[in-house]
């Protein structure tokens, strides 16, 4: 089953759904600084566009773009700027 998510009114939105090899969500967000938590780990695909991301516990932003992909720990946030529509593809594990 293919489930849809929306959060930040409308600015992020993603569909979810379940594979042999896990679950995983698609998505698009407007421009906008976001903060996310995560109660898996999950990978973060950067598909088009650009994020600024900072994870939790560290001080400096790193730029993702096109390809590039970042991880994230189970139990932590971290948080985005897009400064336009950014598409990108999670897994969870």
């Amino acid at each position: 089953m293919i489930n849809s998510n929306e959060y930040f009114e409308g600015k992020v939105k993603s569909l979810g759904y379940s594979t042999d090899g896990g679950t995983s969500t698609i998505g698009v967000m407007e421009a906008g600084d976001y903060e996310f938590n995560t109660s898996s780990k999950e990978q973060m695909i950067v598909i088009e566009g650009s994020l600024d991301v900072q994870l939790a516990g560290e001080a400096d932003w790193k730029n993702y773009r096109n390809g590039d992909s970042f991880e994230v720990m189970a139990g932590s946030s971290f948080k985005v700027k897009s400064t336009g529509q950014t598409s990108y593809l999670c897994k969870y594990s």
